[in-house]
């Protein structure tokens, strides 16, 4: 129930204003049970995860209003399940809400842990670690932001979503399987500390060669061992491999983009500012679309990008359809 990580972890969260979880919780008449709503639909409030976390907040809370039964009411404005951190956001918002109605304050991040590993580290904004910690009732294994969203206003994101269905392992399901079973976790304990540090000292340095060899290495390394779990678990797919040559042939002269790409098949491009126009220009001819209209939430860039000369990629396979859509954003708070 502690969700307790096997090594720390670092993220960046993304801007609220093109992906969130806007979640409302408020008392109900007493007497009745506690309800939430997620995306318009009623959820089995006594999912273990969501008792959880309402019981770690509740006995944070005073009496007089820990008793009191709660109304949830969430959404979110991305595909939900589907490896874009939904849980991460959820949970995050849920404790966020709840803690605010009860009136429960200082450090929070460890109750927002028990929900999901991630959302530990989404209550803060811009880049953020989760500190694995070494107590054993896991009171030190909380979040530290590493740098605010001001930070590296020109590191942009691109959210290439390849699939919006639910996905069919759970990644905390799927992490707890891989760390049973997986014969190369034990290497992955021993080689993380260091690219911590690394990943620290390249965001506060600025330095985006180094922060996309720490993010794509890691990628890779991640769903290496989720292949070798027992059984095996493929979360990416074919679409997602042929991002990943697109991005290493966009980077064939220079370092210009990175990939990673969480529990799902879709891809997470971070890049400066200055190349989101030519490496978008790219994905719409080896990704082309059915129907251009909304498949990305910034129809000017969309229409510069497909107005742009550039050179012909040799590896990616032309794919049509292949994405559903594009987010573009930024690391934001």
């Amino acid at each position: 129930k502690l969700n307790l990580p096997i090594n720390s972890s670092l993220s960046g969260t993304l801007d609220q204003n093109d992906l969130r979880t806007e979640t409302t919780a408020s008392f109900l008449p007493e007497g009745e049970n506690d309800k939430i709503i997620l995306n318009g639909k009623e959820e089995d409030i006594n999912n273990p995860r969501i008792q959880t976390v309402l019981k770690s907040i509740r006995s944070r809370a005073s009496p007089d209003v820990a008793s009191r039964p709660l109304s949830l009411v969430s959404s979110n404005n991305f595909p939900t399940a589907a490896g874009l951190a939904s849980s991460a956001s959820g949970y995050c918002a849920m404790v966020f809400a709840v803690s605010k109605l009860l009136g429960v304050e200082g450090e929070v991040s460890d109750i927002a842990r028990q929900g999901s590993g991630s959302a530990t580290r989404s209550l803060y904004g811009g880049f953020v670690k989760w500190e694995m910690g070494d107590k054993d009732d896991g009171s030190d294994s909380i979040a530290v932001q590493v740098v605010d969203e001001n930070h590296w206003e020109d590191m942009e994101v691109l959210i290439l979503v390849a699939c919006a269905d639910k996905k069919k392992v759970a990644s905390t399901a799927g992490m707890q399987e891989t760390v049973k079973t997986c014969p190369g976790i034990e290497e992955r304990i021993k080689i993380v500390p260091g690219r911590m540090t690394a990943m620290e000292k390249a965001i506060k340095e600025k330095d985006f060669d180094k922060f996309a060899e720490l993010t794509m290495v890691d990628s890779d390394h991640f769903h290496e061992l989720c292949h070798t779990t027992v059984p095996p678990i493929y979360y990416m797919n074919e679409v997602s491999h042929n991002v990943v040559k697109l991005v290493n042939e966009f980077n064939k002269e220079e370092t210009k983009a990175a990939y990673t790409f969480d529990a799902g098949p879709n891809a997470v491009i971070y890049l400066p500012r200055k190349y989101v126009k030519e490496f978008l220009a790219h994905v719409v001819k080896i990704f082309p679309p059915e129907n251009f209209e909304n498949f990305i939430n910034n129809e000017q860039l969309l229409n510069d990008a497909r107005n742009l000369e550039t050179s012909k990629l040799e590896t990616p396979t032309v794919m049509a359809g292949g994405l559903k859509n594009i987010i573009y954003t930024r690391v934001g708070g």
